[in-house]
């Protein structure tokens, strides 16, 4: 059986063809409210190639962001258990019953990966090496700091269920600071992507209601001040986007 690589999103043929098609609409659409003209927004439409790329990366962060969330809630949960007397071995097994009452999804991301845990410590393969396989899959960071403090804790040989209620506290705590400060962000992203397409928006409330207004703008030089227009807002829009790409 594979393991899923969260690092990467593989599109399926339809979600392919939707994100193409919607991104060529997109891009059709925006040049066709500036310009007014059907064969002037035709050579947008390319621009529906980028579209499965920008799905895709959608996607796999919202997927890595999922199993991140379910992560932070299997480190409380495993602190539980280890406060409870469990060996860390003996909590792994007992992990999936417990996050599947509290996730409430059998098909979550999280307790797949429970569960390959458990039946690879089942077959006698050892927990640092299953959570060292799952660190590189996943790409978070917290998964790659848990995995690497499991890995020097057994090979040092200190109290390990203590270093991991610790760690796994310290993981935890974390995690929700950073889940505190998404959500204070997340009205700024709101805004700015409403700020994005305002100016496509008013440019086309202009030619319906105003269209003798406009016209100036749809002959001559009237191309050129569109065509500098449209190409300092793709400009601005790309600097706002980078900016509100926070990663914590």
């Amino acid at each position: 059986m594979s393991l899923t690589d969260y690092r990467v999103y593989a599109l399926g043929r339809s979600e392919r063809i939707y994100a193409t098609a919607g991104a060529a609409f997109l891009g059709f659409a925006a040049v066709w409210l500036l310009y007014r003209q059907p064969l002037v927004a035709l050579l947008a439409t390319p621009c529906g190639w980028y579209g499965p790329r920008l799905v895709a990366g959608h996607l796999r962060r919202r997927r890595q962001e999922r199993l991140r969330l379910h992560f932070k809630d299997m480190l409380q949960t495993l602190s539980s258990l280890l406060s409870a007397g469990r060996s860390v071995e003996n909590a792994f097994g007992a992990l999936e019953a417990d996050m599947a009452m509290l996730i409430g999804d059998p098909d979550a991301p999280l307790l797949r990966e429970i569960r390959t845990v458990a039946n690879r410590l089942r077959n006698g393969e050892p927990l640092e090496l299953s959570l060292s396989d799952l660190a590189v899959r996943s790409g978070i960071e917290e998964i790659a700091n848990f995995a690497e403090a499991f890995r020097i804790c057994k090979r040092s040989g200190g109290d390990l269920v203590e270093v991991m209620r610790r760690t796994s506290g310290l993981i935890a705590e974390k995690l929700e600071v950073e889940m505190e400060v998404s959500v204070m962000i997340a009205q700024k992203k709101f805004e700015s992507k409403l700020m994005m397409g305002m100016p496509f928006g008013f440019v086309g409330m202009l030619g319906f209601f105003a269209g003798d207004y406009m016209q100036p703008l749809y002959r001559g030089g009237g191309l050129l001040v569109l065509t500098l227009c449209l190409a300092a807002l793709a400009g601005v829009c790309a600097w706002m986007m980078r900016i509100m790409d926070i990663r914590l």
